[in-house]
């Protein structure tokens, strides 16, 4: 399950909590367009603003409505012993993997995230994905680290955060990590701008938000990679500049990718977990007119 395009839906909320129907729509939506894996719970999935018992229903609704669709499901936390429930839950669920990001509010050190990934990997029966996320976990992981970590049981893949923007320094940068990782461990990009160049610099699969409102388009960039066209998949993501653009200038993709949610008619409007809110006003009417001039789907 840790290779081609795997889709990270949002979690959207409405007075009463999770919106049920709303999540079960996107779940659906991702089955029907044949991406590879669904990622619930990432940080699209808003994991972190959610309690461990809403976790756990998300975790159930996204297996019971997956069918045969892989999913994995996220179990960062700031403490062990929840990161431990949660695993638990996602493998009641019939999870097919978990993630784990070293989310903290007092700076892990190295020494820490290698310890919680030692305690939680100890404990799992299903694979386990490394979020490497330092935009939000404020912990940098090094390729060392990374190789320590990728040795411990039940470790099968890692998600990085981007390549360099250079596609030679790109395949560079994949080839370092990939000399410290066992062979059965794939690497993961994510920063969905990223996307080509960590695909044709050989990551075997994309770690997607904004797949996980229009997997229909970002499944041809994936597919347009794993054939080998490493032009038309470079084109494909090129042309979704504009796109990614907006995600920069508002914060990054989950502000985004709930306000065309909400456009789309998918979720209802306000989707996030408060204090959080969607981009509005200009901002909003850019990405109405980008959704209709970039056909997304």
């Amino acid at each position: 399950m840790f290779t081609g395009l795997s889709a990270f839906p949002l979690t959207p909320l409405n007075a009463s909590g999770i919106d049920e129907a709303a999540f079960v729509r996107l779940v659906e939506r991702l089955v029907a367009a044949g991406v590879d894996s669904i990622g619930a719970l990432g940080s699209t999935g808003n994991y972190a603003y959610l309690s461990v018992a809403e976790r756990a229903r998300v975790a159930q609704l996204a297996v019971q409505y997956a069918g045969d669709t892989p999913v994995m499901v996220g179990i960062g936390a700031v403490r062990t012993r929840d990161v431990l429930t949660l695993a638990e839950d996602a493998q009641q669920a019939g999870a097919s993997a978990v993630m784990l990001a070293p989310v903290s509010y007092q700076r892990l050190s190295p020494e820490e995230v290698y310890g919680l990934f030692e305690d939680v990997t100890r404990a799992l029966s299903v694979p386990l994905c490394v979020y490497d996320n330092p935009g939000t976990t404020n912990f940098t992981f090094s390729d060392e680290l990374h190789g320590e970590i990728a040795h411990l049981p039940n470790v099968a893949s890692i998600k990085i955060p981007g390549v360099p923007n250079d596609p030679a320094e790109a395949k560079a940068r994949v080839a370092r990590l990939r000399a410290l990782i066992p062979v059965h461990v794939t690497i993961g990009v994510s920063g969905d701008a990223f996307a080509a160049l960590g695909l044709n610099a050989g990551c075997e699969v994309w770690y997607s938000a904004i797949g996980g409102t229009f997997p229909k388009t970002m499944l041809a960039i994936t597919r347009a990679a794993q054939a080998g066209d490493a032009e038309e998949a470079t084109r494909l993501v090129e042309r979704l500049r504009p796109l990614w653009q907006l995600f920069s200038e508002t914060g990054g993709s989950l502000r985004v990718t709930a306000a065309a949610a909400e456009l789309q008619g998918l979720v209802e409007s306000p989707c996030l977990p408060r204090p959080l809110k969607a981009v509005d006003g200009e901002a909003r009417q850019r990405l109405a007119a980008l959704i209709d001039e970039l056909a997304l789907a």
